[in-house]
């Protein structure tokens, strides 16, 4: 009988039409994946707006997760200002919010992440990140918490791309990235809708992990491959998908 993992595979090679699964590297989200940061930067995202006039509730900030932060405020700007703002505009009005999340305790990493690193690098995986923040301290922190599994050419920020999530291209990026990999070559680790969005266009075999607070069905529709509950979880059931 086919384990829940190799079930997915097998639906995820006939979604596809890849003749087999090959993984040779995992690309991971960083807030809400390897950092249970997402409390912290939905109340920055709504003090910051806040200060502009625009409303911005917590569940905004988990449906926009994994977007480029100057996208999401041009998007809010134009829905409720009736108006579109240049990047330049919003990415002031993201330096605020940035800020704000800096001036806050330093969220912990998230329990469980950096022993499914661990395991993944035993099995011979390359390891990357493809985040939409662009913060040179977040980058920073990463290298000092992973970075003996990580290397800093294969993080991509949201300033290596014009299009960020939902649109493929930084998790196409992290493919050429970490060696010109195909899709059925690549694992991806997200936690967000729109981060799932961008991983499913780039054809790469996609893993939520649900760790904030968005019903289940979010991810479903958007068509993850396999849903957990938390890093643990999949740190748990790692080696049925056999990648090691």
């Amino acid at each position: 009988m086919m384990s829940d993992g190799q079930l997915a595979i097998k639906e995820y090679l006939a979604k596809h039409g890849f003749e087999a699964f090959r993984p040779k590297a995992v690309l991971f989200d960083m807030d809400g994946v390897l950092y249970d940061s997402m409390p912290n930067h939905a109340v920055a995202w709504q003090q910051s707006m806040k200060d502009y006039g625009i409303e911005m509730s917590r569940a905004d900030a988990y449906a926009t997760e994994g977007q480029r932060g100057v996208d999401t405020i041009r998007q809010m700007v134009l829905a409720q200002k009736g108006h579109d703002i240049s990047e330049a505009e919003a990415q002031e009005m993201y330096n605020l919010k940035t800020k704000y999340f800096h001036d806050m305790d330093e969220p912990p990493m998230m329990p469980g992440a950096l022993q499914l690193m661990e395991q993944m690098h035993h099995g011979g995986m390359a390891i990357g990140v493809v985040t939409g923040s662009g913060q040179r301290p977040l980058i920073a922190r990463l290298m000092k918490d992973y970075g003996q599994y990580l290397i800093e050419g294969n993080i991509v920020t949201a300033y290596d791309v014009k299009r960020g999530k939902p649109h493929p291209d930084p998790y196409l990026e992290g493919m050429v990235r970490l060696g010109n990999l195909s899709p059925w070559n690549t694992i991806v680790v997200e936690n967000a809708p729109l981060g799932v969005e961008a991983a499913v266009a780039a054809r790469a075999f996609t893993i939520c992990v649900n760790s904030g607070q968005l019903p289940t069905h979010l991810f479903v529709e958007r068509s993850a491959d396999l849903i957990f509950d938390s890093m643990w979880q999949l740190n748990e059931q790692w080696k049925e998908l056999g990648c090691y």
